[in-house]
Protein backbone atom coordinates (compact mmCIF):
# COMPACT_ATOMS: atom_id res chain seq x y z
CA UNK A 1 0.00 0.00 0.00
CA UNK A 2 1.58 3.31 -0.81
CA UNK A 3 0.83 5.41 2.16
CA UNK A 4 1.59 8.70 0.85
CA UNK A 5 -0.95 8.21 -2.16
CA UNK A 6 -3.87 7.29 0.51
CA UNK A 7 -3.74 9.87 1.92
CA UNK A 8 -3.53 12.18 -0.26
CA UNK A 9 -6.60 10.48 -1.32
CA UNK A 10 -8.21 10.41 1.50
CA UNK A 11 -7.86 14.08 1.78
CA UNK A 12 -8.95 14.93 -1.59
CA UNK A 13 -12.16 12.99 -0.88
CA UNK A 14 -12.44 15.08 2.25
CA UNK A 15 -12.17 18.29 0.97
CA UNK A 16 -14.42 17.37 -2.18
CA UNK A 17 -16.78 16.19 0.80
CA UNK A 18 -17.00 19.72 2.45
CA UNK A 19 -17.16 21.50 -0.46
CA UNK A 20 -20.64 19.49 -1.02
CA UNK A 21 -21.18 19.25 2.60
CA UNK A 22 -21.86 15.62 1.88
CA UNK A 23 -22.06 14.68 5.58
CA UNK A 24 -22.44 11.51 5.24
CA UNK A 25 -19.34 11.20 2.68
CA UNK A 26 -17.04 13.22 5.34
CA UNK A 27 -18.43 10.66 7.91
CA UNK A 28 -17.58 7.44 6.09
CA UNK A 29 -14.08 9.19 5.33
CA UNK A 30 -13.80 9.82 9.46
CA UNK A 31 -14.35 5.68 9.87
CA UNK A 32 -12.05 5.13 7.07
CA UNK A 33 -9.16 7.18 8.74
CA UNK A 34 -9.84 5.28 12.20
CA UNK A 35 -9.09 1.99 10.60
CA UNK A 36 -6.58 2.89 8.24
CA UNK A 37 -4.07 4.81 9.53
CA UNK A 38 -3.39 3.23 12.90
CA UNK A 39 -2.68 0.22 10.48
CA UNK A 40 -0.50 2.44 8.26
CA UNK A 41 1.47 3.38 11.33
CA UNK A 42 1.64 0.09 12.18
CA UNK A 43 4.08 -0.47 8.88
CA UNK A 44 6.87 1.69 10.53
CA UNK A 45 8.45 4.75 10.03
CA UNK A 46 6.52 7.55 7.83
CA UNK A 47 8.81 9.16 5.59
CA UNK A 48 8.83 12.79 4.85
CA UNK A 49 6.45 13.05 1.83
CA UNK A 50 4.06 10.72 3.69
CA UNK A 51 4.42 12.86 6.83
CA UNK A 52 3.46 15.96 4.60
CA UNK A 53 0.56 13.94 3.55
CA UNK A 54 -0.19 13.14 6.67
CA UNK A 55 -0.15 16.82 7.76
CA UNK A 56 -2.26 17.78 4.78
CA UNK A 57 -4.79 15.25 5.85
CA UNK A 58 -4.53 16.80 9.25
CA UNK A 59 -5.28 19.87 8.04
CA UNK A 60 -8.69 18.89 5.77
CA UNK A 61 -9.67 16.88 8.94
CA UNK A 62 -9.50 19.99 11.07
CA UNK A 63 -11.27 21.85 8.63
CA UNK A 64 -13.90 19.33 7.79
CA UNK A 65 -14.63 19.46 12.03
CA UNK A 66 -14.72 23.50 11.90
CA UNK A 67 -17.45 23.30 8.99
CA UNK A 68 -19.33 20.43 10.50
CA UNK A 69 -19.66 22.30 13.98
CA UNK A 70 -20.93 25.27 11.69
CA UNK A 71 -23.30 23.40 10.40
CA UNK A 72 -24.40 22.07 13.32
CA UNK A 73 -24.72 25.65 14.99
CA UNK A 74 -26.67 26.77 12.09
CA UNK A 75 -28.88 24.20 12.29
CA UNK A 76 -29.44 24.38 16.04
CA UNK A 77 -30.23 28.81 15.44
CA UNK A 78 -32.65 27.18 12.87
CA UNK A 79 -34.43 24.64 15.25
CA UNK A 80 -34.67 27.34 17.98
CA UNK A 81 -35.97 30.22 15.70
CA UNK A 82 -38.52 26.94 14.25
CA UNK A 83 -39.59 26.85 18.35
CA UNK A 84 -39.91 30.46 18.97
CA UNK A 85 -41.99 31.21 15.87
CA UNK A 86 -44.10 27.85 16.92
CA UNK A 87 -47.40 29.79 17.88
CA UNK A 88 -47.08 32.20 14.57
CA UNK A 89 -46.88 29.18 12.41
CA UNK A 90 -49.88 27.32 13.78
CA UNK A 91 -52.03 30.23 13.81
CA UNK A 92 -50.82 30.84 9.91
CA UNK A 93 -51.47 27.32 9.47
CA UNK A 94 -54.99 27.27 11.26
CA UNK A 95 -55.80 30.53 9.32
CA UNK A 96 -55.28 28.76 5.98
CA UNK A 97 -56.96 25.76 6.38
CA UNK A 98 -59.38 27.87 7.86
CA UNK A 99 -60.00 30.28 4.70
CA UNK A 100 -59.38 27.17 2.43
CA UNK A 101 -62.52 25.44 4.12
CA UNK A 102 -64.63 28.27 3.89
CA UNK A 103 -64.88 28.48 7.45
CA UNK A 104 -65.14 32.19 9.08
CA UNK A 105 -63.71 32.29 12.94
Amino acid sequence: MDRQRTLLQMAQKMSAAIASEDWKALAAINTLMATVLPQMAAQGQWSGAERAALSALRQMHNEAVKRCDRATDDLARRLHDMQANKEGWLAYALENEQAESGIQA
